[in-house]
């Protein structure tokens, strides 16, 4: 296991105080109601990889409804007004990351980091997991890891782990025999087992609260290693590469931690 090098802490985000706006603001009067049974409830059916729940926006529009306004506002105020951008997108894309992040509705890297189009190659699943090198089981992961090095040439690939994450909940919750009460998850986030016994390993001493913390970046520390085991990976890494028609340093990789409840992100190299 690869331990952190660096690790940078900033105590404020572009655009952190949106995600921790919203956790901590007070429901009104209307919002302390029953849910309206049109509200999502899935990821609240299940205990071990259910998250806190967030206040109802005031005012909810049907789902097409948000949509088109939501494209209409993005028109407006992005696309519109950066044509040169957008001109140069449809000539192609050579973004300087590649990004593995949570499929989590609160932990969005464009949002967060403040990505413009054309800057981040994305990737986002359960616990924003990479799986180590493998053409059958992980072909989907593979293919687009594939594209993004050895196409795309991106000079950085950062995985991003959170706070309050559900898959790593579930990963900490699977039991020492190894069954499963799911068809997909549970299967999916072992992946990163070895982070799961380290922390227990490590960490008895702590609430599961605070080793499920723990684990939410230990798990990045298994993805990072796990990336090397691409071979055009780990030869973007200890080489020089030819990015743009000029010389660039090797290729890095990034572990990473959003702290949504408390609006920090930490990053260290690999």
């Amino acid at each position: 296991m690869s331990t952190t090098a660096a690790v940078h802490c900033v105590a404020t985000l572009v655009r952190a105080k949106k995600p921790t706006t919203a956790i901590h603001k007070k429901p009104t009067s209307s919002s302390s109601s029953t849910p309206s049974p049109s509200f999502p409830r899935l990821i609240r059916n299940s205990p071990v990889f259910a998250a806190p729940t967030t206040v109802a926006p005031a005012v909810e529009m049907e789902p097409l409804e948000q949509v088109q306004s939501g494209f209409v506002q993005f028109k407006e105020e992005v696309y519109e007004k950066k044509s040169d951008l957008f001109a140069e997108l449809k000539e192609g894309q050579s973004p300087k990351f590649m990004v593995f992040a949570c499929a989590d509705s609160r932990v969005c890297p464009s949002v967060v980091l403040n990505f413009q189009p054309g800057e981040a190659f994305t990737i986002r699943n359960i616990a924003n997991m990479v799986p180590p090198y493998d053409q059958v089981k992980y072909a989907g992961v593979g293919a687009a890891i594939e594209y993004a090095v050895l196409h795309l040439k991106v000079q950085n690939i950062m995985v991003i782990g959170h706070s309050r994450c559900g898959g790593i909940k579930g990963l900490m919750s699977i039991k020492d025999d190894g069954t499963t009460s799911t068809d997909f998850i549970e299967d999916w986030v072992k992946i990163c087992l070895p982070a799961r016994d380290k922390v227990k390993a490590e960490h008895t001493a702590l609430s599961f609260e605070e080793q499920c913390t723990k684990c939410e970046k230990e798990a990045v520390n298994v993805s990072l290693k796990n990336l090397k085991t691409y071979p055009f990976v780990k030869e973007a890494v200890e080489k020089i590469i030819e990015v743009c028609q000029s010389t660039n340093p090797s290729m890095k990789l990034i572990g990473a931690h959003y702290d949504f409840v408390n609006g920090i992100f930490e990053t260290w190299e690999d």
